[in-house]
């Protein structure tokens, strides 16, 4: 894969703060016509940089305002029991992401869910019944200061 210049990386900025923009409002942001805009869209789609387009919907007016992260700590490391806690983790639709960390514990879920009762609901009946969980610990997110889906592109 080549380099992103100037204007590959303005094209990424502007499809992350706003993916529904035409072809030719793009384009005349970068200071291109539209054939060269949409040629170099396409290249940054075909090389996986732009992985996929997203509606990113309010989760308290869609009656899921409770936002927890859960840090779950597994009792045993081999091969087989994280790709099988990995592949129970991936079908559970209250989990949003889940990711692999190191430090203290051993995965980081983030859930959106209606209410605490809910909550308690997903440890005891679905998280608790994944084989090889010994510990989990809950954080509750109490205010969102700072949520970007952007990637910044600035060289800092």
């Amino acid at each position: 894969m080549k380099a992103l210049d100037k204007i590959d990386k303005k094209l990424l900025t502007l499809l992350q703060e706003d993916a529904k923009q035409s072809t030719k409002e793009l384009a005349l942001k970068v200071g291109l016509s539209a054939s060269p805009t949409f040629e170099r869209i396409k290249r940054l789609e075909q090389s996986g940089l732009i992985k996929s387009y997203v509606a990113i919907c309010d989760n308290k007016k869609l009656g899921k305002p409770l936002e927890a992260f859960c840090q779950v700590s597994l009792q045993e490391h081999s091969e087989d029991l994280i790709k099988r806690f990995q592949q129970k983790i991936s079908q559970l639709p209250a989990v949003s992401a889940c990711y692999h960390v190191s430090g203290n514990h051993d995965y980081l879920l983030k859930l959106q869910v209606k209410d605490m009762e809910t909550y308690q609901a997903f440890i005891v009946k679905q998280l608790s019944k994944i084989p090889n969980v010994s510990n989990v610990h809950s954080l509750f997110v109490m205010g969102t200061i700072k949520e970007d889906t952007a990637i910044s592109l600035s060289d800092d």
